[in-house]
């Protein structure tokens, strides 16, 4: 399909402009860099690295999918490793389509949406760029972290799952049914959770200055990982496209362990 008909089907279906001018989202989201105008196959990843945009050309994607683009907010001299990214892109004839917030955010495919639908999580509430749900059933602290370790699982060389390590902070009760899921870094909404009655957040990585603050509100946390908490919205986002219009598509891993 023409490129610049998939852009707009996205743009249109992630709100795009709307929730970056919405939310302040320092990324540029959108269609960062220009490749191929006709698209025949895409490519889901989390960063736009080096690595990524080199299998992505070896894999022959014409069209890469990205949570965290190459321009954040400013101007960025083509020089160094940005330089080289993009001479790798526009090389490989590869466009390039960034979405941050707008994919964490998106109620079907974002990244806290998918999250909540595999643990399971009802009733949910807008929170933040995430959501706020509740378990059918109370479950304990470390089970929910087993649970987490398994659906962010990454695959080895041979293509076996590995389950990923959640840390636990545990500053409140051993069992939980209202969670909030806000993937990524967002152990600054320790204390918003806790004020709209969230006894567990589920995140992706922790910061020195939030750690008081989950024991001292007797509230839980699980960091789970920033990358593993936002594989979720650009695969089901590739996904989406592939049942809308029959392109195929690939993930590429390329985990940074944070």
């Amino acid at each position: 399909m023409h490129r610049d008909v998939l852009v707009g089907w996205l743009d249109e279906l992630l709100r795009t402009q709307e929730i970056s001018k919405l939310y302040c989202d320092p990324s540029l989201n959108g269609l960062q860099v220009e490749g191929k105008e006709q698209v025949t196959k895409i490519g889901a990843a989390v960063d736009a690295a080096q690595a990524t945009i080199t299998k992505a050309i070896e894999l022959g994607v014409d069209f890469l999918i990205v949570h965290h683009g190459l321009f954040w907010g400013g101007q960025h001299p083509v020089v160094g490793t940005h330089k080289r990214r993009l001479e790798a892109l526009l090389r490989g004839g590869i466009n390039l389509y960034a979405s941050h917030l707008p994919l964490d955010i998106h109620p079907e495919v974002g990244n806290n949406a998918v999250i909540a639908q595999k643990l399971g999580l009802v009733d949910l509430e807008p929170f933040e760029v995430g959501y706020i749900g509740r378990l059918p059933q109370a479950r304990s602290i470390a089970d929910l972290a087993t649970e987490m370790g398994r659906i962010t699982a990454t695959a080895d060389e041979f293509g076996n799952l590995i389950a990923n390590q959640c840390l636990i902070h545990q500053g409140g009760p051993s069992e939980v049914s209202r969670v909030a899921v806000v993937s990524g870094s967002g152990s600054d909404l320790i204390s918003a959770a806790h004020s709209r009655g969230a006894e567990l957040l589920i995140t992706g990585e922790p910061k020195h200055q939030n750690f008081h603050e989950t024991f001292e509100r007797g509230m839980n946390a699980i960091y789970a990982g920033h990358y593993d908490t936002e594989t979720f919205g650009v695969k089901a986002l590739a996904e989406r496209i592939e049942k809308e219009f029959g392109l195929p598509w690939v993930f590429i891993e390329h985990p940074t362990g944070l």
